[in-house]
């Protein structure tokens, strides 16, 4: 399908459907997926990554057991805002598996996110082995859970825009 911006998004959301979060690697992919009011986001078992075509079919099967309606991927910017070989990657691979599905995809800045998804998994006591497990899968949840965030700021102020004067 397409790459859509965070504002198109809206539009594209049927009921029913739940939105996927992904956070790509060199060797896992962290997944995550919304529930189907959009509010929380809920990390899934990473996919251990092998080749595109593999890694492809395991999330298209995976985004289609989970009812996606789309898919926010994780762009990895620099701190200062530019895109290095980490966020071509990421380019690369959405545009390669835009080719295989129908669903729109969005990026979304990731920065610091695996830091929050770390920091969240001391809090909860995981020990540094099973945070190793998680880590990928808890950023993917944290990059979606920003997402879900950003929707209801953009439906609470498309909600609040003053309408056309009434004619009465």
């Amino acid at each position: 399908m397409a790459i859509i911006t965070i504002e198109q998004l809206p539009a594209r959301l049927a009921d029913g459907r739940t939105l996927a979060g992904l956070d790509l690697g060199d060797k896992t992919i962290g997944v995550a997926v919304s529930d189907r009011g959009f509010s929380f986001a809920h990390p899934r078992p990473v996919i251990m990554r092998r080749k595109f075509s593999l890694d492809a079919a395991v999330l298209l099967a995976l985004l289609k057991k989970e009812n996606a309606g789309a898919v926010v991927i994780g762009l990895p910017i620099n701190m200062d805002g530019s895109e290095g070989p980490r966020a071509q990657k990421s380019r690369a691979f959405v545009r390669n598996m835009a080719q295989l599905s129908d669903l729109p995809f969005v990026f979304w800045d990731e920065r610091l996110s695996t830091v929050a998804a770390e920091r969240t998994l001391i809090e909860m006591d995981f020990s540094r082995a099973k945070r190793a497990g998680k880590i990928d899968s808890a950023a993917a949840a944290f990059i979606l859970q920003g997402v879900l965030d950003r929707l209801q700021s953009l439906d609470a102020a498309d909600r609040t825009e003053p309408g056309p004067p009434n004619a009465d």
